[in-house]
Parts: structure tokens; C-alpha cells; sequence
């Protein structure tokens, strides 16, 4: 099974991905965004993009890893990956689909002011990212035209990364 978070930054995808692996029995962690790293790696390199998911290969490469990851060990993928094209989520939750892999969708919401004020203090990748701030709107648009209809929504703008991955568990268990 893929427990998919989707979500914009500063949502608290990689927090509370870590905390849902520890709850859900025989899972692991498997960031997406490391298969696009690799391909911004090959020299020369692919034609230019402001983000690799653009590039055509990323997708079906995020499916055949998680495929064959679950293939080697069983169990569930949790996996942390920001996805608003709507084509792409349709590419890769197909994917799964033709491989018989269930999918649980949640996208971790925050109001724009949360999602703001995180970035704003993001210690990490460093406060007021403008690769980060610039994904707020098109988040917004997603969320209105599919995103939310396509997935269980876990709002996060009240809830601490801990609530937030016990109710995606106890959803993933039910």
C-alpha cells in the first residue's frame, strides 16, 4: 500500500511522514523527490524546467521504484510528495493502479497565513523560500479545481504534526 501526503510546502509533509511511518506497522519512508534529484544529476543535463516533475520520465520512475521497493519488502510506503498537476497525479496514481498497489491520497491543508508563517520559519531550507512561497498559489488553484475532491483532507493549520498522523493512521487502519 502508498500512503501518499500530498500538499503544499510548509503543510508538514515530511514531519508528519516520519510520525505515520512510526505508527503504521512495516512502513517506510520513500521521498519522491529524491528519484527527481537523481535525474537533475545526469549530465548533460535534461532540458531545462523549473521542476523536475515536469520532466516526463519523473513519474513512471517514482512508480517502478515504490513498485519495486514494495515488491523486495511488503508492506506500506509513506510517501511525502508535492503533486498540483492534475495530469501527473492521474500518471502516477494509474500507475499504481495497473500494479494493483492501493493508494490512500491525503493532502495536508493549512490556511495561506499558516503556510506563510511556516515558510517564514522554516530553520531548515531557510526562512522566506521563494521556491516555496511561489507554490502557494497554485496550490490554492488545485485545491479548488481537484486536489481536495482526489484526496482525504487533514487540516493542519490547528493540528500539531503528532494529530495530524494519528488521524491519517487511524484512517489508513479503519
Amino acid at each position: 500500500m502508498i500512503v501518499w501526503l500530498n500538499g503544499t510546502h510548509g503543510a508538514g509533509k515530511t514531519t508528519t511522514s516520519a510520525l505515520v511511518q512510526q505508527l503504521i506497522p512495516d512502513s517506510r519512508v520513500f521521498d519522491a523527490e529524491k528519484v527527481g534529484e537523481t535525474l537533475m544529476h545526469i549530465t548533460p543535463g535534461l532540458p531545462a524546467t523549473d521542476n523536475f516533475q515536469h520532466w516526463p520520465p519523473w513519474r513512471p520512475l517514482v512508480v517502478e521504484t515504490a513498485r519495486r521497493v514494495l515488491d523486495y519488502t511488503g508492506g506500506t510506503l509513506v510517501m511525502p510528495m508535492t503533486v498540483l498537476v492534475e495530469q501527473y497525479w492521474r500518471e502516477i496514481s494509474s500507475g499504481f493502479a495497473r500494479h494493483g498497489i492501493p493508494v490512500r491520497h491525503f493532502v495536508l491543508h493549512a490556511d495561506q497565513e499558516t503556510l506563510r508563517g511556516r515558510i517564514a520559519g522554516d530553520t531548515v531550507v531557510g526562512p522566506d523560500s521563494p521556491f516555496r512561497l511561489r507554490y502557494l498559489e497554485p496550490y490554492a488553484d488545485s485545491a479548488r479545481t481537484w486536489l481536495h475532491a482526489e484526496a482525504e483532507v487533514v487540516d493542519t493549520t490547528h493540528l500539531t504534526p503528532v494529530q495530524a498522523a494519528r488521524r491519517i493512521a487511524g484512517a489508513v487502519e479503519d
